[in-house]
């Protein structure tokens, strides 16, 4: 596939990376693209060079070559965050977003902000009543007061869901905190699905984790066109602002100390 490394369309700052709202210092903070360029490009290279992501492994697994970016998943975004360590060396981190064939960990790749072993145990049994009353539904001629209660019902269950998903998640920051999700979202309304799973997130948990002081983060799309147009193979954009701009206010804060 041919990439362009560069935005050029003019939509966003292309020196800035992420930002967020942060309440406890009433300020924006933010995180330059910085020196993570050079890295997430080579990244963006080796993944069309070997045609997988499961790097570290002896011998690659069908689930985790790159041709799954290019069918119905339609792509997905990963990041590269290059950071300093308490020695005062260079470290990089990788992340994709969200899940990746399914997969919440491959080995190399920055984990989730949840426990998912917890998630799987947790969240089984509503996820099967849901799915359960969704048949039932397709089975209720539409219109019947029957049908109408059992959506409405279907809808609260799923709202509770996600609510205690939310709560799973836990997100670090760099004054040696961490709270559930909930408590890190900046603004009014409900916290949008996947709000987390994001490459930014990932990464600036993983690296306060491991007391890394961050210098940089890049993101680039990786396969097919999405259906909305908005991301191409090869292009670098700054975190979104529907999800991960709620949170990383939060998930910066400290990282001026760091």
């Amino acid at each position: 596939m041919p990439h362009t490394p560069v935005d050029t369309n003019g939509e966003f700052d292309p020196t800035v990376s992420c930002r967020g709202w942060c309440a406890r210092c009433a300020r924006e903070h933010s995180l330059p693209v910085g020196p993570a360029r050079g890295p997430a490009l080579a990244l963006l290279e080796r993944m069309e060079r070997e045609g997988r992501v499961d790097f570290e492994a002896p011998e690659p697994d069908p689930r985790f070559s790159v041709g799954y970016l290019d069918g119905e998943a339609r792509g997905q975004m990963f990041g590269v965050l290059v950071a300093r360590d308490k020695a005062g060396a260079t470290v990089a981190l990788k992340a994709f977003s969200g899940q990746y064939n399914s997969a919440w960990e491959v080995e190399g790749w920055a984990p989730p902000l949840l426990d998912t072993a917890r998630f799987r145990r947790d969240t089984f049994e509503a996820e099967q009543r849901i799915k359960a009353m969704g048949r039932e539904i397709a089975g209720i001629p539409a219109g019947s007061p029957s049908r109408d209660l059992l959506i409405y019902r279907r809808k609260a269950a799923s709202r509770t869901l996600m609510q205690e998903i939310h709560a799973m998640y836990r997100l670090p920051n760099f004054r040696g905190e961490t709270v559930p999700l909930p408590l890190a979202v900046h603004g009014d309304g409900g916290v949008p699905t996947g709000t987390g799973d994001c490459c930014a997130p990932k990464l600036l948990g993983l690296a306060a984790a491991q007391g890394l002081a961050p210098l940089g983060l890049a993101e680039f799309y990786f396969g097919r066109t999405n259906r909305s147009g908005t991301r191409e193979h090869g292009r670098f954009y700054p975190s979104c602002l529907d999800k991960c701009a709620r949170i990383l206010g939060h998930m910066l804060c400290g990282l001026e100390d760091a």
